[in-house]
């Protein structure tokens, strides 16, 4: 508890955080690892605190195409399902003398052709009632294919930073000191020009007999780089001015706190600004240790050899 209260003497508090300072309204951490908001919104109707669009634009590929073709096999379902209870004998081409089952596959078959507009021909509605379904099936058909054109044209044109950030991050020695360091790197054949980093520690603190969250920016070694091509270690150097100094391994394992990580960088290919987060609660914060290198020169010393696969290794130390 002394240690929270020096907190207060040494380090300036960070006020424009975007988080709110009462500990008994905030649930788990502030940032997920994956760099979205640790919330969950209530009070409104489901269609309209959710956008559809962002969620399926933000979803992973095979989720996204899980869903059309879930959405395909059920729309074609329900329309079969309206055929059939019109009645086949308005779908010309289907032969009355098979079993339902036979009759139900073809009728399903013709829905699936008519929602595509590819129209074979072997079948074909008569009468107003088949007729009037299929013309409204063909119009949905087009709508879903134009909009699944557009989520499939805008998933795959969002500029995206192709960063992964370290598990954990480390307290490290740094000179005649300490210094807490988080590493990061692009994953993907994207480059990265001028990124800026900004990172951020929130601490449970006491205070005038209240517990209450409070934000502090913490200094680094390098804010700014001018290109993001291999790994870049963020460096926090723990001096005094520091929130963070003094902090023993005990201190990180009993205090409630979490480090916001905020990269901006340029990606040149879409001549854009991108922007990625993440967070590390004091939890994850291993004391006593150092990275490992995870670059190296190839064996014939003609290129740089970036080792993805060791982005979270490190070593212990003694500090």
């Amino acid at each position: 508890m002394a240690l929270l209260k020096s907190i207060n003497k040494k380090a300036k508090a960070y006020l424009n955080s975007g988080f709110g300072i009462n500990t008994n309204s905030y649930g788990g951490r502030f940032v997920n690892k994956n760099g979205t908001a640790n919330v969950e919104k209530r009070g409104m109707n489901i269609l309209h605190r959710i956008s559809w669009y962002h969620t399926l634009i933000d979803m992973s590929a095979w989720k996204f195409m899980l869903i059309l073709l879930t959405f395909y096999v059920c729309i074609n379902f329900v329309f079969a399902l309206c055929y059939f209870a019109i009645g086949i004998e308005y779908l010309n081409g289907i032969d009355s003398s098979a079993s339902d089952f036979v009759k139900f596959g073809e009728t399903y078959f013709f829905s699936a052709q008519t929602f595509t507009t590819v129209g074979y021909g072997h079948i074909s509605p008569s009468g107003f009632m088949a007729s009037a379904v299929s013309a409204f099936e063909a119009l949905i058909g087009l709508l879903s294919f134009a909009i699944a054109t557009g989520l499939f044209f805008g998933s795959f044109s969002r500029p995206i930073a192709f960063l992964k950030f370290s598990h954990n991050a480390i307290i490290a020695p740094y000179g005649d000191s300490t210094a807490l360091m988080i590493r990061m790197t692009p994953f993907k054949n994207t480059n990265l020009t001028d990124a800026e980093a900004k990172v951020t520690v929130g601490i449970s603190m006491e205070d005038n007999g209240k517990m209450s969250n409070k934000f502090y920016s913490l200094d680094l070694e390098f804010d700014k780089i001018n290109a993001l091509t291999l790994s870049w270690t963020l460096v926090h150097p723990i001096t005094e001015e520091s929130p963070l100094y003094q902090f023993t391994k005990e201190d990180f394992e009993s205090v409630n706190g979490e480090i916001l990580v905020y990269i901006k960088t340029f990606d040149d290919m879409f001549s854009s600004t991108v922007a990625v987060r993440t967070s590390y609660t004091f939890g994850e914060v291993v004391y006593g240790a150092k990275f490992k290198p995870m670059y190296s020169q190839n064996k014939s010393n003609t290129k740089t050899t970036l080792h993805l696969d060791q982005l979270n290794d490190f070593e212990d130390v003694v500090l």
